[in-house]
């Protein structure tokens, strides 16, 4: 990986010089057009960028990289994606292991001027560490009450802090003082519509935590890899998984099949619960080990393979998050 974004970067030097050799020397300011550019890696950054700007978003270069259903952890950045970082006035990234390319990337930018936003480092000491618990594939050495304090060392941090509503209202402050900042003009329409969207936020969070408080149920259960601890946390909700929300894998053991299925049956639950990228073969093989092997499969929407299609189509991150929670009732019946 590191060999392939070093060819990129070398590329999109060539392609620079190449430039510069041909015109004039636009560095503080490398958008040709004359509009703020904003580069996003990820779905949410994008959207909740779009929600901020409101009406102004049309006078904005606003750009999302992941935009062909791969997922964050599966994404390698083109020739094309590194220049648009290169010359971008503000550039908004996950961070974390998944996105290490983004230092190759931003160690070549011709923008000097250039507002970047990480946003596993905009929340600091709220980060989690990936958790290793009982039952899943990788778990395979550790006790039943270990700590995560235990696991600190040995897991990465968890990157899909973008599923905590919480974080989100952070996140969009941020993002809005950044973008005040590129464009003074309109910084007060800016935080208007900051204000009108993080009350959306909270009014959606609170209806989370009263479907929470409702119920009994208090555990979810996953055929498939687990990138929802930021949202469970946030309402104290129990899980099991196959998989961390990391991993690679894609098969999971007899083992870890039947441990699974037989957490189903001692909890009674009525549903498993996959990504929107599962193929939910995992999801199958533990309802067929249950006692019942009744139970439905739902989907929980992580927001790693959204595209500006669906956007055209109507979603956002509000849209999603708010079908999630529909989906979140339903399982804790």
């Amino acid at each position: 990986m590191k060999q392939f974004i070093s060819l990129i970067l070398t590329l999109v030097i060539l392609i620079i010089i190449l430039c510069g050799c041909s015109q004039p020397d636009n560095s503080e300011n490398a958008n040709s057009d004359g509009k703020i550019s904003v580069v996003c890696t990820t779905f949410p950054q994008y959207d909740w960028a779009r929600q901020i700007l409101g009406s102004k978003s049309d006078d904005i270069n606003l750009t999302l990289l992941l935009n062909s259903s791969v997922d964050l952890h599966n994404y390698q950045p083109t020739v094309d994606d590194i220049l648009k970082i290169s010359t971008c006035d503000l550039f908004i990234s996950v961070g974390g292991e998944s996105e290490e390319w983004v230092n190759g990337a931003l160690a070549e930018a011709i923008n000097p001027n250039m507002i970047v936003i990480n946003l596993l480092d905009t929340l600091g000491d709220g980060t989690k560490a990936e958790e290793i618990i009982e039952g899943m594939e990788e778990a395979d050495d550790h006790d039943d009450d270990d700590s995560e304090d235990n696991h600190k060392n040995e897991a990465e941090i968890d990157a899909h802090i973008w599923l905590s509503l919480k974080n989100a209202e952070v996140f969009c402050h941020v993002i809005k003082d950044a973008l005040s900042s590129l464009d003074a003009g309109n910084a007060q329409e800016y935080q208007s519509n900051l204000e009108v969207y993080t009350e959306k936020l909270k009014a959606l969070d609170a209806e989370y935590q009263t479907a929470v408080d409702a119920v009994s149920v208090r555990t979810l259960l996953f055929g498939d890899r687990f990138p929802f601890r930021y949202l469970l946390d946030d309402y104290g909700l129990k899980y099991y998984a196959a998989f961390p929300g990391c991993s690679a894998e894609t098969e999971a053991s007899f083992d870890t099949i039947v441990f699974l299925a037989e957490k189903v049956n001692e909890l009674s639950l009525n549903t498993i619960m996959v990504t929107e990228s599962s193929e939910q073969s995992i999801a199958k093989a533990i309802i067929r080990n249950t006692t019942n092997k009744n139970q439905k499969i739902l989907v929980l929407d992580a927001m790693q393979s959204v595209t500006a299609g669906n956007v055209e189509k109507g979603a956002t991150y509000i849209s999603i998050t708010e079908s999630n929670l529909t989906v979140l009732k339903k399982a804790l019946q």
